[in-house]
């Protein structure tokens, strides 16, 4: 029984280990899209904000826009 267990040990390990390597190769792929992204001329940090925008739920999006609008008027910003 022990041996199996080993086994089947041995294998998660293994197979956590390739998606970890794979995890690294495309967030190396991602590195160099927004590479490309700049050297073109966009503003990198604002694709990374429209990426995580593009995620969030259409009412988590809503209550973070009307939040941040009250903060700003509250500020006298914008």
């Amino acid at each position: 029984m022990a041996e199996n267990t080993d086994d089947r040990l041995r294998l998660l390990v293994e197979r956590i280990e390739r998606l970890e390597e794979e995890k690294k190769g495309i967030a190396d792929d991602i590195r160099e899209v927004y590479a490309e992204a700049k050297a073109v001329g966009y503003d990198v940090k604002i694709m990374r904000e429209i990426v995580r925008l593009r995620k969030m739920k259409p009412d988590d999006l809503r209550e973070r826009e009307t939040i941040l609008d009250t903060y700003k008027a509250a500020l006298g910003i914008g």
